[in-house]
């Protein structure tokens, strides 16, 4: 095609001008539009499905504050999306409520079909408290406890990109007294627990470590921003966001810009120049690592989302100095400084753990992503080396809302369990994937990274800050308030060790605003088995002595506002 449109260009003058500037702008009309290995148009980023539901934690609430009527009343809200270039999807959706308890009988179900485009479409689903839907079962109502909502939705498998997502949350029924779990509490700030001799003190560091400017489709102003933007046309870039974050109480945020978007594209840009490319992602390094010394207490991170939604998989990587990419312009020169693959995971793997660089899987899908040998989420032990966090919890990347109430957030623990059941040495992780300027403002949750305690009147380093996340001491939270700590045996969520005879986990926890615990559950599942992920424990504490062979242990807590704070693991080799 490029040949063919050269050889109608005039030889010289104006004319031959005016011509390169069409055709230049033709080459990027056809590169957006270019087609896949399979012949089908190549996707833009973030037009596949989006599904939640917004599920009320407690009942509605009278009007002299108590909860209304014995019936526990509240209306379920599913959400779906499906921008895919504006064109209507039928999404087939189900919605069961089962519990009491994890091993709960499925009680209610709802389920229909909607045709689903760019605008989304919102289902309010009523339910009364009651356990049985049957008219003539009215009586009967839902017994007190936790109890798990459960959605799936499926795009119409006409078309090129069929999806499925799956969301999972937690409800509370409470008419009576309530029974929530004891869970020792510690002084706030995880200084040091008479559990942890000998350990050093740790600062709680509150980070977003996923977000995005205008160096890729992020950073429109709240007013005018409606899902992600041209690449680089948006007014605000990672100075204002560094700037904004902190303002709104943040200690730390990585804008992790698309690496595929340095072009000025979201396809291919035939006309793009390597060295502007590449400059930007430098300049992008330097201006995070000036604002850092600029503004003690904060940390500034600068990195970049590694690959495509489909076919692939979002991953960010951290701490690499180099721009990685795939895409060539019409000379066949790389946008990038390192050439990588598109969706070869294993081989990016191997690259990340030969320098030193450090990932995180982003809004993992349990089907079609992180491919390794066909298997999703495939483990390599060159990815297990690299990878150091898993999103377990977002708020939807496009919210404008900046006033922490965002209601769309989608959860991704099976994903994540199937990671750590795989193999992956991976904590959880919670950020809000901003592409509007509303820089951790959409909601109230962060990564929580336990730093080692800087010495006095020091600020917290990108090198000890990168050092905890390769350590997997992190916690993620949905209240910014939170403070959780898991324990084995004395040893901190995030280790890995050897032991005999009896294991003693701990849970501590504590929030600032007084927030308290409604459910606590300990999980279980054995690295490399590739089987389910168990809860073994509705208590803060738990001693067992686990069979022969490798296992991981988190701990999930449920405050009683209905948000989640996720524990890193523990993973434990049992010896004989």
């Amino acid at each position: 095609m490029v040949g063919q449109l050269r050889q109608v260009l005039p030889r010289r003058g104006v004319g031959r001008a005016l011509a390169c500037a069409c055709v230049g702008a033709l080459l990027i009309a056809w590169s957006k539009c270019a087609a896949s290995q399979d012949g089908s148009p190549e996707p833009r980023e973030h037009s596949e499905l989006d599904a939640t539901v917004f599920a009320p934690f407690h009942a509605a609430r009278g009007e002299r504050g108590t909860q209304a009527r014995s019936a526990q009343s509240r209306t379920f809200i599913v959400r779906l999306s499906y921008p895919d270039e504006g064109r209507p999807h039928a999404v087939r959706w189900t919605l069961t409520l089962s519990g009491p308890g994890p091993q709960g009988a499925v009680l209610r179900r709802w389920s229909g079909t909607e045709q689903v485009g760019a605008g989304g479409k919102s289902v309010n689903l009523p339910w009364d408290g009651r356990a049985d839907a049957d008219a003539r079962e009215r009586r009967m109502l839902a017994p007190d406890g936790l109890y798990a909502l459960r959605l799936l939705a499926v795009a119409d498998a006409g078309t090129p990109r069929e999806a499925q997502v799956e969301q999972q949350w937690q409800i509370q029924v409470q008419r009576g007294a309530s029974t929530a779990p004891r869970v020792p509490a510690f002084r706030a700030g995880l200084l040091q627990l008479p559990s942890l001799d000998g350990q050093p003190g740790y600062r709680i560091v509150y980070a977003n470590l996923h977000s995005q400017t205008r160096h890729s489709d992020g950073g429109a102003a709240l007013n005018d921003c409606h899902g992600a933007q041209e690449p680089q046309t948006a007014p605000f870039g990672p100075i204002d966001a560094y700037k904004y974050a902190q303002d709104h109480g943040l200690d730390a945020l990585l804008t992790s810009e698309h690496n595929h978007m340095y072009d000025g594209s979201d396809g291919t840009n035939s006309t793009a120049e390597p060295a502007e490319a590449k400059t930007l992602y430098q300049t992008g390094l330097a201006e995070a690592a000036a604002y850092t010394a600029a503004h003690p207490g904060f940390l500034a991170l600068y990195g970049m989302e590694w690959g495509v939604i489909n076919k692939g998989g979002h991953l960010n990587i951290f701490n690499s100095d180099q721009l990685l990419g795939w895409e060539r312009n019409a000379r066949g020169e790389l946008l990038a400084d390192v050439a990588t693959p598109k969706s070869d995971y294993a081989a990016l793997y191997a690259l990340m753990r030969e320098r030193g660089w450090i990932g995180q899987f982003n809004h993992p899908a349990q089907t079609g992503q992180f491919l390794v040998n066909g298997q999703p989420l495939g483990y390599t032990p060159d990815g297990d080396a690299a990878m150091v966090l898993c999103e377990v919890m977002n708020t939807s990347a496009f919210s404008t809302n900046d006033g922490e109430t965002e209601t769309r957030r989608s959860n991704y623990e099976a994903a994540c369990n199937r990671a750590l059941a795989a193999g992956y040495h991976v904590a959880f992780s919670s950020n809000q994937d901003n592409h509007c300027a509303n820089w951790g403002a959409s909601y109230g949750n962060r990564t929580a990274v336990l730093v080692a305690s800087p010495a006095a009147g020091m600020s917290v380093s990108r090198d000890s800050f990168l050092d905890a996340l390769r350590a997997r001491r992190v916690f993620a939270t949905m209240d910014k308030h939170a403070q959780l700590l898991f324990t084995a045996n004395g040893k901190l969520m995030g280790e890995r060790f050897d032991n005999h005879g009896p294991l003693q986990l701990s849970t501590h926890f504590s929030n600032d605003t007084g927030r308290q615990a409604a459910a606590v559950a300990i999980f279980h599942g054995v690295p490399g088995g590739n089987g389910s992920v168990t809860q073994v424990s509705d208590q803060a504490e738990l001693t067992l002595t686990p069979a022969p062979g490798p296992h991981f242990y988190y701990a999930r807590l449920t405050q009683d506002d209905g948000n989640i704070v996720w524990s890193a693991p523990v993973w434990v080799n049992q010896l004989p």
